[in-house]
């Protein structure tokens, strides 16, 4: 496990794997446990915790991996695919993708150049509190890309997920294979 982090201002996070808003106070030693996507996965004495983006900068001495690179110049289904590959589960280190919860991917033209996303997601388990979250991450990553005029993102339930559905590489960064 790291060594713990001391949070030098109040955050607000995410409990895993409820789903709900919580605060950190100033002074909360965390263990960073997964750092994805440019979010983080910290263990508190509470409990488990994402911290987004915007406010890993509060975990005194912690430094982020670098972000990959927002997707420039034209617009592409590779380039929606490579920005789902940026979301993560806050508890597996692998990508959306590569767990095989993207059923779905439609993109449609509006004919200025503009384009309309959306996207059919599952989770690995129905009761997971981290959907709603997970899916604005990728509507957001998604929203970011040149030309996106809407992003949506939907929790679907059909077919129901099953480890068989990650990929290879996904298999191999688990250690299933």
């Amino acid at each position: 496990m790291s060594s713990p982090h001391t949070l030098v201002q109040e955050v607000t996070a995410t409990a895993i794997p409820a789903g709900h808003r919580a605060t950190l106070p100033a002074g909360t030693r965390a263990h960073v446990v997964q750092s994805l996507g440019g979010n983080v996965t910290v263990r508190t004495d509470a409990g488990l915790f994402r911290i987004d983006r915007d406010q890993v900068a509060a975990l005194a001495g912690y430094e982020p991996a670098p972000e990959a690179a927002p997707v420039a110049g034209e617009f592409s289904e590779e380039a929606v695919w490579s920005a789902l590959r940026t979301c993560f589960d806050p508890e597996i280190p692998v990508n959306i993708v590569d767990l095989g919860l993207i059923y779905d991917l439609a993109i449609e033209p509006d004919g200025a150049g503009r384009h309309g996303v959306e996207v059919k997601m599952t989770l690995t388990a129905p009761g997971c509190g981290m959907g709603p979250v997970i899916a604005e991450d990728a509507r957001a990553k998604i929203a970011q890309l040149p030309s996106v005029q809407s992003a949506k993102v939907h929790i679907v339930w059909d077919p129901q997920w099953t480890p068989h559905m990650i990929s290879p590489a996904g298999r191999k960064a688990l250690g299933l294979e």
